[in-house]
Order: C-alpha cells, then sequence, then structure tokens
C-alpha cells in the first residue's frame, strides 16, 4: 500500500514529510544508534507531576530486570489500578521514560500505580527475552499489590506498538496459565503479527513501514518459530480476554491486524472500545501529539482509562 503525501491527514502532513527525510526506514544500525542515544534518558525522572522509583526484580533468566514505577506524589486513602505499561520501538528500542507522557495523562484522569518494565530489547536478545521480561512484571506487580497499595482486583496492562504486543502477548499467557485476572487492556496499534497484510505489505507511510517492520520482526522472532506469545495474531482462541481499548490509525502497518484481533474479540463478546484515525501514521499520537487529531487519540484514551477505573474489575487471589 504505498502512501502517498495526499493520503496523510492534512495536519499530519509536514510532520510525516519531515520524517520521511530524515529518517525513511529502520536498520539493526539505526536501532542501535538510537538505544545509545536513548540510554541517556534511563534513571531520570521526566515528570515534575509524578513520583518515580526504580526497582529491580528477578527476571526469568536469573537476572536482574530494572523496572520503572510511576505513581502521584500524594498517597491515596484507598488501593488504586495497577497499570504494566511497555513501551514501543519495533521490540529493538527503547526505554521505559520515553512513555512519561502516558502516565501522565493515566494519573491525570486516575490515580493508579504503573509499572514500566526496561525489558530486554531484541538488538540484545531476541524471544522470548522481552515477553519474559514484562510477564515478570506482570506477576511481580500482582504479588506485591498491597505494598504499592493496589487494587488486587483492577489490575490492567497496555502499551503501544511493539509494547501493545507485548501487551497482547502477555495477556495470552494470564488467561491460559490463571496465574492473573486482568481487568482491562489497552494494546495501541499493537505489533502482534508478522505475516503479510493489505496494510503491511508495500506501505512506506512515514514512522514506520514495511521496511521497517521486517527488520523489527526479524531481529525479535530471531529465526525461531513463530508462536502465539512472539505473534499474537496467531491465536484463535481469545475467549476469556480482557476488556480492550485501541486506536489505530487508517495508513498504519498495522492497521488489518488491529482490526482483526478486534472484530474477533467482538465475536467472542469481549468487550471493545476503539477508535480508527483517517488518514494517521504509526505513532502519530506521539510525534503529532499537538495536533487536533493527536490531542483526540490522547482524550478518547484518557477517558476510556477513568472510565475503567471506575468499572473494570477481575477478582484476584
Amino acid at each position: 500500500m504505498h502512501i502517498t503525501n495526499d493520503m496523510i491527514r492534512t495536519e499530519l502532513r509536514p510532520t510525516g514529510m519531515l520524517i520521511r527525510r530524515v529518517m525513511p526506514y529502520f536498520t539493526e544500525n539505526k536501532f542501535r544508534e538510537l538505544n545509545k542515544i536513548m540510554e541517556k534518558m534511563k534513571h531520570k525522572n521526566l515528570s515534575p507531576s509524578l513520583r518515580m522509583d526504580e526497582i529491580y526484580i528477578p527476571g526469568e533468566d536469573g537476572t536482574e530486570l530494572r523496572v520503572v514505577i510511576l505513581r502521584p506524589k500524594h498517597t491515596s486513602d484507598r488501593p488504586v489500578p495497577g497499570l504494566v505499561w511497555m513501551h514501543g520501538g519495533g521490540y529493538a528500542i527503547g526505554v521505559p521514560e520515553q512513555d512519561v507522557s502516558f502516565a501522565e495523562l493515566f494519573e491525570e484522569k486516575h490515580d493508579c500505580v504503573i509499572f514500566m518494565p526496561d525489558y530486554t530489547l531484541s538488538t540484545k536478545a531476541p524471544y522470548p527475552a522481552a515477553f519474559n521480561d514484562c510477564y515478570s512484571t506482570l506477576l511481580y506487580m500482582k504479588q506485591h499489590a498491597d505494598e504499592y497499595g493496589i487494587n488486587r482486583d483492577q489490575i490492567f496492562t497496555g502499551g503501544n506498538s511493539a509494547g501493545g504486543g507485548l501487551c497482547v502477548a502477555i495477556n495470552l499467557k494470564a488467561k491460559d496459565t490463571g496465574d492473573v485476572n486482568i481487568a482491562f487492556t489497552m494494546p495501541l496499534y499493537p505489533m502482534i503479527d508478522p505475516r503479510k497484510t493489505p496494510s503491511s505489505e508495500d506501505n512506506d507511510a512515514p514512522v514506520w513501514n514495511t521496511k521497517s517492520n521486517e527488520e523489527g520482526w526479524r531481529l525479535y522472532l530471531g529465526g525461531n518459530e513463530m508462536e502465539k506469545y512472539a505473534a499474537p495474531a496467531l491465536e484463535s482462541d481469545l475467549e476469556g480476554f480482557p476488556p480492550t481499548l485501541t486506536y489505530v490509525g487508517t495508513i498504519d502497518p498495522f492497521y488489518d491486524e488491529t482490526m482483526d484481533l478486534l472484530h474477533r474479540l467482538k465475536e467472542t463478546g469481549i468487550p471493545v472500545a476503539h477508535a480508527e484515525y483517517a488518514g494517521c501514521f504509526h505513532g502519530f499520537d506521539i510525534v503529532a501529539s499537538n495536533s487536533k487529531v493527536g490531542r483526540d487519540a490522547r482524550n478518547f484514551l484518557g477517558d476510556n482509562f477513568e472510565l475503567a477505573c471506575r468499572t473494570r474489575y477481575a477478582r484476584n487471589c
């Protein structure tokens, strides 16, 4: 799906054209270069309104996993929702600190405690390293809910892009094992299918396109056979999946896989809140957050998060 400039939403065209010139697509070397830059964001509280803590928890392979925790500076007089949030970056780049703006949005809408795993990037180790890190974080948050003032019956998950893919993957494992009953999930424009779809094939949209997608999946899968926790679009049984919120742009390579997931969730009877944004490319809500459509998407996310905090519960022992 070749993306011409006139297919891009008018208010996003200047940003999109600039990104196309500066970063037409990602390569492994570019992933590694960007990670060196993003490392400088680590260990810094980039939000004046939130309290940030860092903890290290046992990882699946015996190593320590760094987790960033963001929460209000005031103390709540009652347990609040706990959210495991996973950053995007094609599984290959990124740090938790890059998603502080999402945390600020959620905290503005409702008190909550947000666990953000600094999961292993595919440039260091392929699947299942990142998946295991995120699932370990979910289990740790449940086990230590009382310590952090979290309501055990309001465990949420979320993430954008590859973080959305990891979100869907840990939801699947949680429902398969019964380890955690997740009350609500927010996989935004998730990266869940390495197979070709009409929207992901020959897509040259800004930010993330076919070339970047193929390189991202190559590194993440690492030559291993696809399975559902690596590529969640492979899962056919969505019974027991948590109530879901997502949105996606119509020229995003992930448009078809996102809409297919939503369609199957609805067929299964899972409550779904979703929006699609015409002419919007991947990550428009981040790179053009001050645009009208960027604000609309953030408002949709924030309002539905606040609603879930008031209405979504799932019993955990």
